[in-house]
């Protein structure tokens, strides 16, 4: 229930009419006490004063000023320039007439301005706060699985990045750079264009959980392709720019929606990429990974700071990317591109591996199968070992570092552990 003292409008009473309201804060009275000082004055001798009758009887209070008076008052009363007898005159009359109750509150809030020693701009860390507390807590209605909750949280940072540029930001040139064979590769489009991408590849997750897929139905599931298309057929789909936003922020909510009611069993949906599928847990790691590196691709180009996730989350991407890594280095061996296999066993037998040890919040420690992605990855068979930061690994996986350039310390066996390396690379896309 709202009213005059609390930024409520006026209930219809009349403005003459007694009403209860809550006592404003006092200020602080013009008046200091000097009562210490008297003791610095001369001792005089005492003499009895006679106490005069008193004019009246103390029982009839004293008559109050008139509403014109003390509404003449607020001005004085909100710069604390009231004797103590008047602010006490004042206060009583404020919790019985809500007109000057509220020109009260207003005055005293215009006070408030006039200190010109405080800054009026925004506290320039209050931002960053707001958003860490809304992420840190962001209580749901309904609980989101632990193994969604990097897309929700990458999803949600996004969102706010995109509603802070402004228009013209949309069209600001961006660089997506990935990595293809033994080089770098990088393709210019602009913010919207990076939106648009997300929506479009995103769109598999939604197709694989039975959901409006953005560029229809039968559309293809290669992300470059999907990509490419929806780049490429700017009238059946939004235009590139702001326009995008809203449908990319409600394509992610519908996805954290959705998965939430589902249930356990829809983790391990299959979802497929083309020429490899994922489960949907994985799957919407993946796209949390995506989330943020094309977020702080964006960032760059707007010149917003955009943090890493959470050591939690990032943890998790970390291990996404090291559990593909045994598959990605039998790619490229097929196609001539890593040193031959050394030690075939058989599937579920230890073979040759590689120890990397990823440092850093999200950090740990990781065994990669060689010779075959059907080995078993032990520390016993370890033939090297490679140190990284974890959020440079990531952007070596993300194709936004050389490999070359991504190992603060090895040892051991180095073709093993250039193999390891460039598979990791490989692992990008656009």
């Amino acid at each position: 229930m709202t009213g005059p003292l609390d930024g409520g409008h006026h209930d219809g009473r009349d403005p003459d009419e007694p009403a209860v309201y809550s006592r404003i804060p006092s200020p602080r009275p013009a008046t200091e006490n000097h009562a210490h000082l008297t003791n610095l004055a001369p001792q005089l001798p005492q003499e009895p004063v006679p106490v005069p009758a008193p004019a009246t009887d103390p029982a009839t209070p004293a008559e109050k000023p008139p509403h014109t008076v003390l509404s003449s008052l607020l001005g004085a009363w909100a710069l604390s320039a009231c004797s103590a007898e008047e602010t006490t005159l004042v206060e009583d009359h404020l919790t019985e007439c809500a007109p000057c109750a509220e020109e009260a509150l207003r005055l005293r809030d215009a006070v408030g301005l006039l200190h010109t020693e405080q800054s009026l701009d925004l506290d320039p860390l209050l931002r960053s706060r707001v958003l860490e507390s809304c992420l840190g807590v962001r209580p749901a209605r309904i609980p989101v699985p632990d193994w969604a909750a990097p897309y929700d949280a990458e999803s949600a940072r996004l969102d706010a990045l995109l509603r802070d540029i402004r228009d013209t930001e949309w069209h600001a040139p961006v660089k997506l750079k990935w990595f293809e064979e033994e080089r770098a590769t990088s393709r210019r489009t602009t913010v919207a264009g990076v939106i648009a991408h997300l929506l479009s590849v995103d769109g598999l997750v939604s197709a694989a959980l039975g959901l409006d897929d953005p560029l229809g139905p039968g559309a293809a599931t290669d992300p470059t392709a999907r990509t490419e298309t929806f780049w490429h057929e700017g009238g059946a789909h939004p235009p590139p720019t702001r326009a995008l936003h809203e449908p990319w922020r409600e394509q992610s909510h519908t996805l954290i929606r959705t998965v939430s009611f589902a249930g356990r069993g829809v983790a391990e949906l299959s979802v497929s990429y083309g020429e490899f599928a994922l489960p949907l847990r994985d799957a919407l790691l993946d796209r949390a990974f995506e989330c943020w590196v094309h977020g702080a691709d964006i960032a760059e180009a707007v010149d917003y700071p955009y943090d890493p996730p959470c050591g939690a989350h990032l943890r998790e991407m970390v291990d996404l990317s090291a559990r593909l890594l045994p598959a990605a280095l039998a790619l490229r061996r097929r196609s001539g591109l890593a040193g031959p296999a050394k030690d075939l066993v058989a599937a579920g037998a230890p073979g040759r591996s590689l120890h990397l040890e990823v440092e850093g919040p999200g950090g740990g420690d990781w065994y990669i199968a060689l010779d075959s992605p059907a080995a078993l990855a032990v520390p016993e068979r370890a033939v090297g070992s490679v140190a990284l930061d974890a959020v440079e690994f990531c952007q070596l996986v993300a194709g936004h570092v050389p490999p070359e350039d991504a190992a603060a310390g090895q040892e051991g066996d180095r073709e093993a552990i250039r193999d390891v390396l460039f598979a990791a690379a490989a692992l990008s896309r656009l």
